[in-house]
């Protein structure tokens, strides 16, 4: 049933592709064109091979425990395993998995100016048009924000690994946002893509904390939440050479190969062995965890079992783990806001200030590629000297180059490498922010809650572009260098303040060892804990 629905919804894609290709006389523009048959049974098949594939990965009942099954074990041995083939091949599909994943977003910043200007849609180049552009983000930001708390149940549920998979079936699927002649089909397929972005990019990280040996979990985990960065760098340099000539669409259009090579991955995606544990399935752990290097241990003293509880995602928001939810939330908004409420709109703004587009998408690429290597020293401040301090300092270089951006507003044109250097400083430092959020919201909550967290943090990520966008196209805040600055700023340095008082330090430590740590929320906190099935 899985691969049935794959070869559907590829099939459903690929239907849409003629018409497209018909539109080369016009620009590739297909604004008032009517679906041809082709597109039309396109669109009925994606939606069967959608059904297909979450019937295709839904898991079975976990098996009864086994008589004389002990009653709980230990996992100390996944953390202290050596790095071995699964490892690695675990990282750089991971890897790839994140870069397609932010590109999805990052492109939205690219199709809008061409998106305005076929559409007719109202915006800083095109200030006659009829509808705000900014209803694309807009929509796109609402599928993130429901699709990262969806998602991140789907992975307390049914497992980390399926519903990456089910997210990588709908990067394909939604690909066919760059074949839709309406507006409103755009919007359409752009929240879809949306849910699919916001809901991978936890879920990815819950599983990669879950397995990866606590020594080197840090810093490859930002590594590979650095990745944003050469998701952008790569997303501006195909916008610079595909753009032009196939116009904006094309950008859209190649969801349909990554997802497909996303898919054809999956065998390097184990399950998480943490989860399997939580969910009863001991023999498939041990198998996991076999391939990792590493063994499942009995614990002979375990102490008395507390009651069960089932997980909820209301428990993030009472104590003990409310402080640090909140401090995490807040951090995201922040990122959010400043992403997308100033990043989304830095090249319109560019070319308002009368940039060419080849002009302005080469002077982002150029930035990106500069302050690229500020990833692997996040990573290396991250992994062993501090996560939590690390995570300050990023968000303070955030807050320094939006408050320039602030105070010189459209002047900061007339110095150019001012203006180059605050980009380079804004992009890296939003670029460790993200890099870092993820990693860190995966590490401090336990297994039972673990992706319903991660995919808290990035639903309020998501939140915080949201209300960016909405402010702008409330006309709140201008979509102005000085006005997005402004919207971001005040947040961010909310975000410092309320991480250095409750954030907890995860930096080589076991995972079991963190969630205990943020259940100790101070003295006289009488309120139910969710403790690690895994090793208690």
């Amino acid at each position: 049933m899985f691969w049935i629905g794959i070869a559907a919804v590829t099939a459903g894609v690929v239907l849409h592709l003629p018409m497209y290709l018909h539109s080369a006389d016009m620009g590739y523009q297909m604004v008032g064109m009517h679906m041809d048959p082709a597109m039309t049974a396109g669109m009925i098949l994606i939606p069967i091979g959608l059904a297909c594939t979450l019937v295709g990965i839904w898991p079975n009942r976990p098996p009864d425990p086994t008589p004389g099954e002990p009653r709980s074990y230990r996992v100390s041995t996944l953390d202290t395993a050596p790095l071995n083939r699964a490892h690695i091949g675990l990282l750089l599909v991971m890897a790839a998995a994140v870069t397609i994943d932010v590109m999805k977003p990052t492109t939205l910043a690219f199709v809008m100016p061409g998106m305005a200007q076929e559409y007719d849609l109202k915006s800083p180049i095109n200030p006659n048009g009829q509808v705000p552009v900014a209803w694309l983000p807009l929509v796109a930001l609402t599928g993130m924000v429901l699709g990262a708390l969806v998602w991140g149940s789907l992975g307390d549920r049914i497992g980390r690994r399926a519903s990456i998979l089910l997210a990588g079936v709908m990067f394909i699927g939604t690909s066919i946002c760059g074949a839709m002649p309406s507006f409103i089909g755009n919007l359409l397929m752009c929240f879809l893509m949306g849910a699919a972005v916001g809901g991978m990019l936890p879920i990815a990280f819950a599983l990669l904390a879950e397995t990866i040996p606590a020594r080197h979990r840090g810093w490859l985990m930002v590594l590979i939440g650095g990745d944003v960065a050469g998701a952008y760098i790569l997303t501006s340099f195909l916008a610079s050479v595909l753009e032009p000539r196939f116009g904006w669409r094309i950008l859209w259009l190649i969801g349909l190969p990554t997802g497909v090579l996303l898919i054809l991955l999956n065998r390097w995606i184990p399950e998480s062995p943490r989860f399997l544990l939580a969910s009863g399935r001991i023999d498939q752990a041990r198998a996991v965890m076999a391939r990792f290097g590493a063994r499942l241990v009995p614990d002979p003293t375990p102490p008395p079992a507390a009651a069960p509880q089932k997980p909820r995602l209301r428990q993030l928001w009472r104590p003990p783990y409310r402080g640090l939810t909140g401090s995490i939330a807040l951090f995201a908004l922040a990122w959010g806001l400043v992403n997308n409420g100033f990043l989304l709109w830095l090249p319109t703004n560019l070319r308002q200030l009368g940039l060419p587009v080849d002009s302005a998408d080469q002077l982002l690429a150029a930035s990106a590629v500069i302050g690229f290597p500020a990833v692997f020293f996040v990573a290396w401040l991250y992994g062993f000297w501090s996560s939590k301090a690390t995570m300050i300092i990023a968000a303070t270089a955030v807050a320094a180059a939006l408050t320039v951006f602030a105070l010189l507003g459209a002047s900061i044109a007339q110095n150019g490498l001012l203006m180059q250097a605050m980009i380079v400083l804004l992009l890296a430092g939003t670029g460790a922010m993200l890099a870092m959020l993820t990693p860190y919201s995966s590490e401090v909550f336990p297994t039972q809650i673990r992706a319903r967290g991660t995919g808290l943090a990035g639903a309020c990520a998501r939140a915080g572009g949201f209300f960016g966008v909405g402010a702008v196209l409330l006309a709140i805040t201008p979509a102005s260098l000085t006005g997005a600055a402004i919207l971001g700023v005040v947040p961010t340095i909310l975000a410092i303040a309320t991480l250095w008082i409750h954030g907890v330090e995860t930096r080589r430590r076991p995972l079991e060892e963190i969630s205990a740590d943020a259940a100790n929320d101070g003295p006289g906190n009488t309120e139910p804990k969710l403790t690690d099935a895994t090793d208690r």
